[in-house]
C-alpha cells in the first residue's frame, strides 16, 4: 500500500507542513491533535474533542481505536490529569496502549489544555 495521509483541519496545517494522519502500510500516525472546533475550556471536553479527531483519522485510514497501540498526551496544567485521564480510559479503558501524559509549559493556541498523538497497527 502506496502512503495515505489525511488532511489536518487546523489553522496551523499549511504554515507548519503536516497532515492530520499518516498511513504506510500497516503503521498509521496521528499527529498531535488539539481540541479544535470547540469552545470549552475543560480539559475534559477537549480531551474528549482531541479523541474524536483522532478515531475520525484512524476511520479514514481503514483503523479503529482497537489498532491503536500507543498514545502520547500533553497537558499544560498537571491538575487536568484526572479529566483528561478519564476521556483517554473512555476510548482506550480496555484496549491499553502504551502511553505517555507529559506537562509542558504550552500549546500554540493558549485555550488548548491538551494535545494527544496515537500511533495505530493493523492487523497483518
Amino acid at each position: 500500500m502506496a502512503r495515505v495521509t489525511v488532511p489536518a483541519v487546523s489553522p496551523y496545517a499549511d504554515t507548519v507542513g503536516y497532515c492530520r494522519a499518516v498511513r504506510d502500510g500497516r503503521h498509521i500516525y496521528v499527529s498531535g491533535t488539539a481540541p479544535i472546533g470547540i469552545e470549552s475550556d475543560d480539559p475534559y471536553e477537549q480531551a474528549k474533542r482531541c479523541l474524536t479527531i483522532i478515531v475520525e483519522a484512524l476511520r479514514e485510514l481503514g483503523a479503529e481505536p482497537e489498532h491503536v497501540v500507543r498514545t502520547r498526551v500533553y497537558i499544560v496544567d498537571p491538575a487536568d490529569w484526572e479529566a483528561v485521564g478519564r476521556a483517554h480510559g473512555e476510548v482506550f479503558g480496555e484496549i491499553r496502549p502504551a502511553s505517555a501524559m507529559l506537562v509542558i509549559t504550552g500549546t500554540l493556541d493558549p485555550a488548548w489544555k491538551v494535545e494527544i498523538e496515537a500511533d495505530a497497527l493493523l492487523p497483518e
